[in-house]
C-alpha cells in the first residue's frame, strides 16, 4: 500500500470517528443533566483552552500564539468567532438536557445550506440551479415546520446560523483549526473562569467540594474539554488527507446519530407533521451532496484528462 494510500485511510479513520463522536455528544450532556447549562458551558471553556493550549505548546512551540495572531485580522476576527461558538455550545448542551435533541439535530442538518446562503450573501459566491433548488426545498421544510409548531424552530436556526457565522469568520481569517480554537479559548477563558469562580463562591457551582455534584461529575467536566478539542484535531487532520467532497457528505453522520438518539434513546416526539418537514430538508441534502459529489468527479476526470 502506498504512503498516499495509506494516509487517505487513515483520514477516513479519523474523519469518521470525530464525526460519530460529535453524534453522540448528546449522551455525553446527558451525563452531566444535574448540572446547570451555564456550568457546562464554562468549564467546556476553561478545560479545552487548558488541553488545546498544552497541544499547541508542545505541537508548534511557545510561539503558537503570536504566529496566529499575526496573521491579518486575526486578533479582532476570532474573538468574534470564539463568541459566536461559545453561543453556539451553550444553545446546544442546553437543547439536549432540554429535551429538543431532534430539533438540535435540524440545526445541524441544515447548516451547510446556510453555509451556501452565507456565501452567496458575504462572499459573492454564485449557486447552480440545483444548488438553488436544495436550497428552496429546504426552506420549504422549514416553512411547514413552522406552520406545523405556530413558530421557526429556533433551536434549530440558533445553532445553524451560529455555527454558519462561525464558519465564514473562520473561512475570512485563514487560520488553522486547531490554532484557530486555541486563540479563541485564550480569549474565552478568563470570562469562563471569572463566570465559574463567582458560581463558586455564591452556591451555582458545585466542583470539587465535598456537597458538589460528586467526584464523578467532577471528571465528566475536565474529560468535556477534550471532547470538544479531539473532534476538532482530528478533523483538521483528516481535512488535509481525504478530499473535501467526501469530508462534506461525512458529515452528515454527526446529525444523523444525533436525530436517532432523540428519537430512539431520549423519546421524544416526531410525529407525521414533523417528518414531513424533516423529508423536505433530508430531499435538499440529498439533491445538494449529489450534485456536489457529481461536480467533484467531473473535475477529477477533467484533471485527469
Amino acid at each position: 500500500m502506498s504512503n498516499a494510500s495509506a494516509e487517505s485511510r487513515a483520514g477516513l479513520w479519523v474523519a469518521a470517528a470525530s464525526f460519530v463522536l460529535w453524534g453522540l455528544m448528546p449522551l455525553y450532556w446527558h451525563l452531566l443533566k444535574a448540572v446547570p447549562s451555564l456550568q457546562i458551558v464554562v468549564h467546556r471553556i476553561v478545560w479545552s483552552a487548558v488541553l488545546v493550549s498544552a497541544w499547541l505548546l508542545w505541537d508548534q512551540g511557545r510561539g503558537w500564539l503570536r504566529a496566529t495572531l499575526a496573521r491579518p485580522r486575526a486578533a479582532w476576527m476570532l474573538g468574534l468567532s470564539g463568541l459566536l461558538i461559545a453561543f453556539n455550545w451553550g444553545l446546544y448542551i442546553w437543547a439536549v438536557n432540554a429535551g429538543h435533541v431532534v430539533e438540535s439535530s435540524l440545526g445541524y442538518f441544515i447548516n451547510p445550506l446556510v453555509n451556501v446562503v452565507l456565501g452567496v450573501a458575504f462572499l459573492h459566491e454564485r449557486l447552480n440551479r440545483v444548488q438553488w433548488i436544495s436550497v428552496a426545498i429546504a426552506t420549504l421544510g422549514v416553512a411547514w415546520l413552522t406552520w406545523q409548531l405556530g413558530q421557526p424552530p429556533w433551536i434549530a436556526i440558533g445553532l445553524a446560523l451560529s455555527f454558519g457565522l462561525y464558519g465564514l469568520i473562520r473561512k475570512l481569517v485563514a487560520v488553522d483549526a486547531v490554532s484557530g480554537l486555541g486563540v479563541e479559548s485564550v480569549y474565552l477563558f478568563l470570562p469562563a473562569l471569572v463566570v465559574l469562580l463567582w458560581g463558586e463562591a455564591h452556591g451555582s457551582g458545585g466542583f470539587l467540594p465535598a456537597e458538589g455534584w460528586g467526584w464523578g461529575v467532577d471528571a465528566l467536566l475536565v474529560i468535556a474539554g477534550a471532547l470538544t478539542a479531539l473532534p476538532l484535531i482530528g478533523f483538521a487532520f483528516a481535512v488535509r488527507r481525504v478530499p473535501l467532497s467526501v469530508v462534506g457528505l461525512m458529515q452528515y453522520i454527526a446529525p444523523t446519530l444525533q436525530f436517532l438518539l432523540g428519537v430512539l434513546f431520549f423519546g421524544e416526539a416526531f410525529d407525521e407533521s414533523r417528518a414531513i418537514g424533516f423529508i423536505f430538508i433530508w430531499i435538499a441534502l440529498a439533491v445538494f451532496a449529489s450534485d456536489g459529489l457529481w461536480r467533484a468527479r467531473r473535475q477529477a476526470v477533467l484533471a485527469a484528462g
